[in-house]
């Protein structure tokens, strides 16, 4: 208990800072986004980006709902983490994230998609006795309640194996919380689809840009330039 107290005693300021405010940056993409296609018109021309034989194959779980809130969570708790790394690492990671984050929103604009939640029965679910049951109705209630917008990319996967990639390597993170991080992934991916508030596309989408930017970022390396730009010690 000591040394974990100690060890979010050690988080900088400046991981906090990053932490809440990508948090904050996140929502605010994800609406501005849904705004601006309202006003350019282009969610006139919203599809449904579903392949039938992988959706109407998956069911709800609706306990998966926890897990989908408790994403949010975990999202804060990425800049923290990458905050304890070195600063070429920690500035690769917000410059990656932050391009993951521009494309999805550009997605979101120019190529809005949606789900009919009343078409695919997930209201009756929603309505269903059972704590669960209730969470998935909060969900639902929260993000467009009998339709959904700005499905692809989702958001959830692309941010969470982000969190994941930016600590995956680095000496200054313990292997428990590499490997904590990397089953979350796994989880809030699940959740996604058991929630139905994504298609299965919409996941692959997500680690695919999130994939990219990493790679991108990486080859491209502005963390080292940023060190030897203010003296840091590489």
């Amino acid at each position: 208990m000591k040394t974990f107290l100690n060890k979010i005693r050690s988080i900088p300021r400046f991981g906090w800072l990053f932490g809440f405010g990508y948090f904050a940056l996140q929502y605010g993409m994800y609406r501005l986004g849904d705004l601006l296609s309202r006003l350019l018109g282009t969610i006139n021309y919203a599809f449904a980006p579903k392949i039938p034989f992988i959706d109407d194959r998956i069911p709800v779980i609706a306990i998966f709902a926890i897990i989908y809130l408790y994403s949010y969570v975990f999202w804060i708790c990425g800049p923290v983490a990458a905050s304890l790394t070195s600063r070429r690492n920690f500035v690769n990671y917000i410059t990656g994230l932050s391009a993951a984050y521009i494309i999805g929103f550009l997605f979101f604009v120019f190529m809005p998609t949606y789900m009919d939640r009343v078409q695919e029965g997930l209201m009756h679910v929603a309505d269903k006795p059972g704590v669960f049951n209730f969470f998935l109705k909060i969900i639902y209630g929260a993000d467009g309640s009998n339709i959904a917008f700005n499905l692809f990319p989702s958001y959830h996967c692309l941010i969470s194996l982000y969190c994941y990639l930016g600590v995956r390597r680095q000496p200054e993170i313990s292997k428990g919380f590499k490997i904590y991080s990397f089953v979350m992934v796994i989880l809030i991916c699940l959740s996604t689809v058991f929630t139905k508030q994504h298609y299965a596309i919409d996941i692959a989408g997500g680690l695919l840009i999130s994939l990219l930017c990493y790679v991108i970022v990486k080859k491209l390396d502005p963390g080292k330039r940023y060190c030897e730009k203010h003296g840091i010690q590489l």
